[in-house]
């Protein structure tokens, strides 16, 4: 059993016995084998068409956009959330694509009806400005993991957001 199996399998059933959704970062190979609730796929990962045919219709699919093109094909591909940025420079990534900003953020609301993640350097303080742009919600990686306090953190963080319910499909 290899670490990363063992560790989606953990945070499966805590997913599970939370209700909240779990999903796997580019693999769908570890999705299936955890039955997590779908995948968020990269642009280098698997086709969203392939991603969907071996996940089945019953999962979710997200995608990570940083082009206007990118986020009509995912929207056309049969994507279920988009996550877009970076919209602010990111705290755990060097060579991330250019930054976007609320402007992009805000433009690229209108070229879909999908729900929108906003992604890359997201604080708390930024959430009114992203749900003000057309945001559904965020990516968060350094905010939380270098809080202080992580729980309170990522509470305050899910408090700001109108509806805390995943993208249905």
């Amino acid at each position: 059993m290899t670490a990363a199996y063992r560790q989606a399998v953990l945070l499966r059933q805590t997913a599970r016995d939370r209700g909240a959704t779990f999903l796997v970062n580019d693999r769908c190979d570890l999705a299936l084998a955890v039955d997590a609730d779908g995948v968020h796929l990269g642009q280098q990962d698997l086709p969203i068409q392939m991603a969907r045919t071996l996940l089945g219709a019953g999962k979710l699919i997200g995608i990570s956009t940083h082009t206007d093109a990118q986020v009509s094909a995912a929207t056309q591909a049969g994507a279920d959330y988009l996550g877009f940025g970076p919209i602010f420079p990111p705290g755990s990534k060097r060579d991330h694509d250019p930054v976007v900003g609320i402007g992009g953020l805000r433009r690229i609301r209108g070229l879909t009806g999908l729900p929108i993640f906003a992604i890359g350097g997201i604080a708390l303080d930024h959430v009114p400005s992203i749900i003000d742009a057309g945001a559904n919600g965020a990516a968060v990686i350094s905010a939380i993991a270098r809080a202080a306090d992580v729980t309170a953190t990522t509470r305050a963080f899910v408090s700001q957001f109108p509806s805390h319910n995943p993208p249905a499909r």
